[in-house]
């Protein structure tokens, strides 16, 4: 019985892979058929502007959206909805049906049709989770399945249960206690804010708007250092953490990404806050004094951003990618918003060009790489993670982090306007 039962697995491992092979094959064959057609004869054309030609190399790269940011599985992840939100503006931009599709599949794979969202767990209250509720708020309004209707109200569920500081700030995730990240603005209020404007009316909506400013409220009142302008990673309200300071509670370093999150969180609200809403004319006061200190620790040379950002001269430091790309994201979509004056244009083009002369490379076949991305980086957990200088110098550093290539793309879009 248990040879029986062994053959079987094996022979469902072979086709499952199999699968899996031909799923690829296909796609490959689909690239190749389009290649075909290309003027330049490469796998993506180098005559189309920067957003199109890395998104077009993430669906190279990725063939099923679901795979995007090395993912081996299905999974309900925040990096794979940076990129599918820059697909979904490409598609509005060029009306090509592959980028519709490309977003389409992601919904198809990880939303039921009882509306169930593969891999989510309710009871983490982990804020990263509802990042991706900005590729379904596409989704529904685009198809109206009731599927995705269902998955937006699950979403907007655990924003009622999500634990929260004693001023009403929102736990970064139910396993760290107390502590409020400057990531879990980008994590959760864009996708707050939209569900509200699409959803909510009258005195609820006003009572979200006004929950959603007053989490950067805080992250003002207890990340931002008045000497330069510049935030910490994040804080920590019963200051038990081992990275807390004892005195506020602040983590000890000002982390790149962190900050880059904390800018698009800003931008991206405004487009869904209420034009009368007296929360707008403080963010981008924020924008305005958070761009300022930017520009202060701005490399002189590149225009890039280092990993820790006021450490520029330091051993093991080095000029990094997903923060570059977010602050240049940030700036670039503030002018054109009319949030910060025409001037500070020049600070996001210097940060653009730096990007693509120091960062990107491109493969003779045409396929456009972002490289010096930092993988992954945080507090506490285990291995216990410290929030030195040291610590965030030697996390991972890879190539075509989505959590890079998103924000470029984003920004590319920008400068193309």
């Amino acid at each position: 019985m248990n040879f029986i039962n062994h053959t079987i697995k094996i022979c469902s491992i072979a086709i499952l892979g199999s699968g899996m092979f031909l799923a690829c094959a296909q796609s490959k064959v689909a690239t190749q058929t389009k290649t075909t057609t290309s003027p330049s004869g490469k796998i993506v054309p180098t005559n189309l502007k920067w957003s199109e030609r890395m998104l077009l190399s993430e669906m190279h790269r990725f063939p099923e959206s679901w795979m995007i940011d090395f993912s081996k599985s299905p999974k309900w992840t925040y990096p794979t909805a940076i990129v599918l939100d820059a697909a979904e503006k490409i598609y509005e931009k060029t009306g090509k049906k592959e980028y519709s599709d490309y977003i389409t599949s992601f919904g198809d794979k990880l939303i039921q049709e009882d509306g169930t969202i593969l891999t989510y767990e309710l009871d983490k209250y982990n804020i990263d989770f509802l990042n991706s509720g900005n590729v379904l708020l596409y989704l529904y309004e685009k198809e109206k399945k009731e599927k995705y209707l269902k998955a937006l109200q699950t979403l907007r569920s655990q924003i009622d249960g999500q634990p929260r500081t004693s001023e009403g700030g929102f736990w970064h995730k139910k396993i760290y206690p107390n502590q409020m990240w400057l990531d879990g603005l980008y994590m959760g209020e864009p996708f707050y804010t939209h569900y509200t404007k699409d959803f909510v009316k009258g005195a609820d909506a006003d009572k979200a708007y006004n929950d959603i400013i007053n989490q950067f409220d805080l992250i003002q009142k207890h990340l931002l250092d008045q000497k330069t302008g510049l935030l910490y990673h994040a804080w920590d309200e019963s200051k038990e953490q081992q990275w807390a300071n004892k005195q506020t509670g602040q983590s000890p370093n000002f982390w790149s990404r962190a900050m880059g999150w904390y800018g698009m969180a800003m931008v991206d609200v405004l487009d869904y806050l209420p034009q009368n809403h007296p929360g707008r004319a403080k963010l981008i006061s924020y924008i305005k004094s958070y761009t300022d200190a930017l520009i202060k620790v701005q490399d002189k040379e590149t225009g890039l951003w280092y990993q820790v950002l006021d450490k520029g001269g330091e051993k093991g430091n080095y000029l990094e990618a997903t923060g570059s790309s977010m602050f240049v994201y940030t700036m670039m979509k503030s002018v054109n918003r009319g949030y910060l004056p025409k001037s500070y244009k020049a600070y996001a083009k210097k940060g653009y060009d730096g990007i693509i002369k120091n960062l990107i490379t491109v493969d003779e076949n045409g396929v456009v790489n972002l490289n010096k991305c930092c993988a992954v980086a945080g507090l506490g957990g285990k291995p216990y993670r410290d929030g030195s200088y040291e610590y965030y110098v030697n996390e991972e550093i890879r190539s075509n982090d989505a959590k890079g290539t998103g924000p470029f793309i984003l920004a590319s879009l920008e400068f193309e306007k």
